[in-house]
């Protein structure tokens, strides 16, 4: 789902033990149906930060039932950092009611641009 998502960027960027590091300090929600896994969210409760959110079909509500689980099981300050070339990510995340409240670049030599989102 990564490399399908963030086609901008080059997959080396995209590995599995980079996520699987990130999750041993996240819950990490998965929607399956039928045995295939449809979504996931990545929560890590301490920063109250939604680290992931990835759907493999989009327009079918899971990324919508994800966040709404993620809310539901935050402390109420939930944020999320989406990459800026992400429009796709930041419109859905617009229609469910979020706002964009800061912006900036990762350091480093890719230097990606993001935004930071939160409900509005």
């Amino acid at each position: 789902m990564l490399r399908e998502t963030f086609t901008w960027l080059p997959a080396w960027r995209h590995n599995a033990q980079a996520f699987l590091n990130d999750a041993r300090v996240e819950e990490v929600y998965v929607a399956v149906d039928d045995g295939r896994i449809l979504g996931l969210a990545a929560y890590h409760r301490p920063g109250d930060f939604l680290h992931s959110l990835y759907v493999a079909e989009r327009g079918r509500g899971v990324g919508k039932a994800l966040l709404g689980h993620v809310l539901r099981v935050s402390r109420g300050g939930v944020t999320l950092k989406c990459q800026a070339a992400n429009a796709a990510a930041i419109a859905f995340y617009q229609h469910e009611g979020w706002v964009i409240r800061a912006r900036g670049v990762d350091p480093g030599p890719l230097g990606v641009p993001w935004v930071l989102m939160a409900p509005g």
